[in-house]
């Protein structure tokens, strides 16, 4: 997900895995004021469409449930931003070196063993996959693979890649650093990457010109 923009049509994903995408569900996360994308339950829709947790056809299916049961789905809504923001602190902490909240760790592992419950083996054109049975009619259905990426990527190596936007104005968006060296220090080169470039553009111009009176 990215910030609104008119000049984008639709927002892209940057993050690299599922659940960091999802933790990315806030604007200046990082910030005193971080600014709130998933206001409704639709909200929630339109983003699992744009990670393609659910096609076209499922976010019809869930949304004519939530209209008919919208205390339910007021509930399911909550809930997700809940688990976002634990998402959001664990992750947030590894890039500082940081132990996650003890509380943090309790509430994940109290969603995930919710989430795990719904989680089967199933045949697929000759192989057999994992598959969450009953998330296409729950209303938080769309939690369990975000759950699920979590867990696999704090219980793996790539857990060291995870970086935060070092954006100073507080952008807080998470990734997962795939460069070599592993170099990468913003959400995005075409946001807060350019804005850090242009103002160090900047600085130069003012310190040639300052020099130059001398």
């Amino acid at each position: 997900m990215r910030r609104t923009d008119s000049s984008r049509a639709q927002p892209r994903l940057i993050a690299g895995e599922l659940c960091l995408e999802f933790a990315n569900t806030a604007d200046w996360h990082a910030s005193d004021h971080p600014q709130e994308s998933l206001k409704r339950y639709e909200d929630l829709l339109s983003w699992s469409r744009r990670t393609d947790l659910l096609d076209t056809a499922g976010v019809q299916r869930l949304l004519r449930e939530a209209r008919r049961h919208p205390a339910a789905a007021a509930q399911a809504l909550k809930r997700a931003i809940f688990i976002r923001e634990v998402i959001y602190r664990i992750f947030a902490a590894l890039p500082r070196r940081q132990s996650p909240a003890d509380s943090d760790l309790e509430a994940f592992n109290r969603a995930l063993s919710s989430a795990l419950q719904h989680l089967r083996v199933a045949p697929a054109m000759g192989r057999f996959v994992w598959s969450w049975e009953g998330s296409h009619r729950a209303l938080d259905g769309i939690l369990w693979p975000v759950l699920g990426s979590a867990a696999d990527l704090l219980t793996s190596e790539r857990r060291d890649r995870v970086g935060q936007c070092a954006d100073d104005r507080g952008c807080g968006w998470l990734f997962l650093d795939r460069t070599k060296n592993r170099s990468r220090r913003w959400c995005d080169m075409e946001d807060c990457g350019n804005r850090a470039k242009a103002r160090r553009h900047y600085k130069r111009i003012r310190s040639r010109g300052s020099r130059s009176k001398k």
